[in-house]
């Protein structure tokens, strides 16, 4: 199971809401229908393919620029082709062959006017894409299950028998001679409708990636507990593993194993071992970033226990290197204020200090201990061994005046606060005596 590479995919996105014939209502939920999976389908994080690669005809009557259009589209894809229809579907001809209607066609006689789905089925055959994907949400959709294109039986299955091993998928919004149905109320179609909230909402209890079955079995279910029309698939080879997007329901279930796993990694740092703390957590920032996203705040609490561990193991300069985009990125999603941005702060300053960056070092924790001071007080603990650690680089840096200072503030508040003989007040007091320790604390 994978995404399709989206440089080497192609999105092709047909919709007829508006008709010229009388005989064929129109259907303003196809609008809202095809513009919202546009959306969805090239959405930065989520989507499938960047907007360039996909192409949508939204009520073009053409049947020669639709024709065009589509073959231009789907000779570029390689990876996956993905097509879909929603409008009016048209049964005619002594074949009773599905037509699938565009604003200019007419009820009683569509061979003329309207895109045959034989052809669609052509276009898409010839498409040199790996994996071929056809959804149609339109009324006698059925009927396309039983071509070439689904099964690779009838006149076309030689052909079928050619393409390549990822081959084929056809998923239709209704059985060979059902209506597909757009409900009153409801801004899209049906089946769309449950599609597309398939693919923003996921499927709880799913795996981290939705194949083209995983949401064929999910719509089936959902549309018949609806008593809606229950929708067909059909595929050859190995399409229906191809996934469609990311399970966005995934991210319930995966993020609270993945905190789980952050902490057993940090207590494993905070027992001595940095180095296999940083490598899990490591792993574990990946798995947050592609199943929660880059934002999430889980995400960025794992990059800076990662950034951390890696300081703990001997690597401030690596630990620096992680800490700067990470403060970039809390101080516009978290605000300066945050606790986790200003611990990010800290920990910035305390491995520049240790990789040989005292100046610049000693600087940040002055601003960091009047920011601390303004919004925990001045005798937080943060704000205490912020403190503890302007003195301990000042004492590198010929400040060893100011450095005793700071320390007989720390050790006085500590006696006070935590007692004399908490572990903090001890480090404190030793420090004080020979301030040319300069073991960390972080």
């Amino acid at each position: 199971m994978r995404l399709p590479d989206p440089r080497r995919s192609r999105v092709v996105l047909i919709g007829a809401s508006r008709y010229a014939d009388p005989e064929l209502p129109d259907l303003p939920a196809v609008e809202k229908t095809v513009t919202d999976l546009a959306g969805l389908l090239t959405e930065p994080a989520h989507g499938l393919v960047p907007d360039g690669h996909c192409t949508v005809l939204l009520d073009d009557g053409d049947l020669r620029t639709v024709g065009d259009r589509l073959r231009s589209a789907v000779a570029g894809a390689e990876d996956l082709l993905l097509v879909f229809y929603a409008g009016h579907g048209l049964v005619a001809g002594r074949r009773h062959g599905l037509y699938l209607a565009l604003p200019d066609s007419r009820w009683e006689a569509p061979e003329f006017n309207s895109l045959e789905y034989d052809k669609l089925r052509d276009a898409v055959l010839d498409s040199p894409a790996e994996t071929k994907v056809v959804v149609l949400d339109c009324c006698f959709s059925g009927r396309a299950v039983g071509d070439a294109l689904g099964t690779g039986t009838g006149t076309g299955a030689g052909r079928i028998d050619q393409l390549a091993v990822a081959g084929t998928y056809v998923l239709t919004s209704a059985q060979r001679d059902q209506v597909a149905l757009a409900l009153p109320g409801e801004e899209h179609t049906a089946f769309s409708g449950r599609l597309i909230r398939l693919l923003r909402e996921g499927i709880a209890g799913g795996p981290e990636l939705l194949t083209v079955d995983d949401l064929y079995r999910g719509l089936r279910a959902v549309m018949a507990a609806e008593g809606l029309p229950t929708p067909l698939n059909r595929g050859v080879g190995t399409a229906g593993s191809i996934a469609l997007g990311i399970n966005r329901a995934f991210a319930g279930t995966a993020g609270p194993g993945l905190r789980d796993r952050q902490a057993a990694a940090v207590e494993l740092g905070k027992a001595g071992d940095w180095a296999g703390a940083a490598e899990r957590l490591r792993g574990i920032v990946d798995e947050q970033t592609r199943i929660l996203g880059a934002e999430h705040a889980d995400t960025l609490r794992g990059r800076q226990a990662h950034a951390h561990s890696l300081g703990g193991a001997g690597s401030p300069a690596a630990a620096a290197g992680l800490l700067r985009p990470l403060l970039a990125d809390q101080l516009r999603l978290l605000g300066p204020d945050h606790e986790d941005t200003l611990r990010t702060r800290q920990f910035l300053a305390v491995n520049l200090g240790e990789a040989g960056h005292r100046e610049e070092a000693v600087g940040m924790f002055r601003v960091l201990l009047a920011d601390r001071g303004r919004v925990l007080g001045t005798d937080h603990p943060h704000t205490l061994r912020t403190r503890h650690l302007l003195a301990r680089n000042l004492t590198f840096t010929g400040g060893r005046a100011e450095a005793r200072a700071l320390l007989r503030q720390v050790v006085a508040v500590r006696e006070r606060v935590l007692g004399a003989e908490h572990p903090h007040t001890r480090r404190a007091r030793e420090d004080l005596a020979g301030v040319s320790d300069v073991r960390e604390v972080q």
